[in-house]
């Protein structure tokens, strides 16, 4: 099966109000320096996993997967619901099929008695739970545990991979032929422009007190919390091949492609929500299908934009299109599609790259462009 060299990139740029929606260890806003000054930023695990997260809303169930050490009660359950007269061995069950595929397993810190761990967050899809389930039982029904053939399990979790499963990869240190190398790269986003962090003074009444007119009138806690406000230059990338070779089939390759760039420009990290309430969506977004190689365009605000008294979103949207028309000029490998949405009159020049349509008119754009580019035995 031969596959056409294809890479779909996703370019956002979106407005954030004021905000703490990745912080560090101290609690402060997460922030890098780029072009010799300071900017807002958002780290990439942050983002896939609110991608991710959002798959929930647009995928059934059994086409995801679930990233846990607690693999030993995901398997257990799936035992006992096949045979519920295994429900007092299931958890027998599920260490035997496990550990034939070489996971390590260990009892967690919070008690020996307790259900064992595997040492490390394992990726499993839900397909792959629950035929590790049905193998499990097949042995203990026939009274051999110990006969599980260990090929058996590593075939079970080299197919049917999820769509999230095949997006972010799996990596089991113990097992490399486990490995599922990630078909998305995701950047962390920066602000296309210097950031400051600034400091939100608050107080919380005690209620109860507040009532009693013996009581003295103040607060019953006081606190700061940090805070910066930005627009995001955010980028991501996908691997067609890697991804069809994961999934192993066009109609689920197309699936995933259009499940990612939906849920990657509409996703939002949940830090610091219910405080500040920054639930934005893009002003600008840029899709590039390409058959070259991944472009991000982050070097369009290595010079930091300067808002002049006014806002930013106008003139990152300006940098991005004139840096993506240099980089096409300068290296002759243009795009093989182009999909471009805009908010406003603020993010017209997105024209000159591509008339500019709805989100689901890009999604739908984008997943017509790979299909076509997907191998016909796929």
């Amino acid at each position: 099966m031969t596959t056409t060299r294809t890479f779909v990139d996703v370019h956002v740029l979106q407005s954030v109000p004021p905000s703490n929606i990745n912080r560090d260890d101290t609690g402060s806003p997460k922030t890098a320096v780029y072009g010799g000054v300071r900017r807002a930023r958002v780290s990439s695990q942050a983002w896939k996993r609110a991608a991710r997260l959002d798959f929930n809303s647009r995928l059934d169930a059994s086409a995801l997967g679930v990233r846990t050490k607690r693999v030993v009660e995901l398997v257990a359950a799936q035992v006992a619901e096949i045979d519920p007269a295994l429900e007092e061995t299931k958890n027998d069950v599920a260490e035997a099929v496990l550990s034939t595929g070489g996971i390590k397993l260990a009892a967690p810190r919070k008690g020996a008695d307790a259900t064992k761990e595997s040492g490390y967050l394992l990726f499993l899809s839900a397909r792959q739970v629950r035929k590790l389930a049905e193998l499990g039982v097949a042995a203990a029904q026939a009274g051999d545990l110990k006969g599980i053939d260990k090929k058996a399990v590593t075939a079970i979790l080299k197919a049917d991979n999820s769509i999230d499963l095949a997006l972010f990869g799996r990596m089991v240190a113990d097992v490399s032929d486990l490995n599922v190398d990630a078909a998305a790269q995701v950047a962390h986003a920066i602000s296309t422009h210097a950031v400051d962090t600034e400091f939100d003074y608050f107080t919380a009444v005690d209620d109860h007190k507040a009532a009693d007119a013996d009581e003295d009138a103040g607060a019953g806690m006081i606190g700061t919390v940090e805070f910066s406000s930005s627009t995001l230059y955010r980028y991501a990338t996908l691997n067609v091949a890697q991804l069809l070779e994961n999934l192993g089939t066009a109609a689920a390759t197309r699936t995933a492609v259009e499940t990612f760039v939906e849920s990657f420009v509409r996703s939002m990290p949940t830090g610091k929500q219910n405080t500040f309430a920054n639930n934005t969506l893009p002003d600008a977004v840029v899709v590039t299908v390409r058959s070259d190689q991944p472009v991000s365009f982050v070097g369009a605000f290595e010079d930091a934009v300067v808002g002049d008294g006014g806002g930013r979103v106008e003139r990152s949207v300006t940098r991005l299109v004139e840096h993506a028309g240099d980089l096409e000029a300068a290296y002759g490998t243009p795009a093989v599609a182009t999909f471009t949405v805009g908010v406003g009159a603020r993010a017209a020049s997105l024209d000159s790259l591509a008339p500019r349509t709805t989100l689901t008119g890009l999604v739908d754009g984008v997943g017509e462009a790979v299909a076509a580019r997907l191998p016909e035995d796929a």
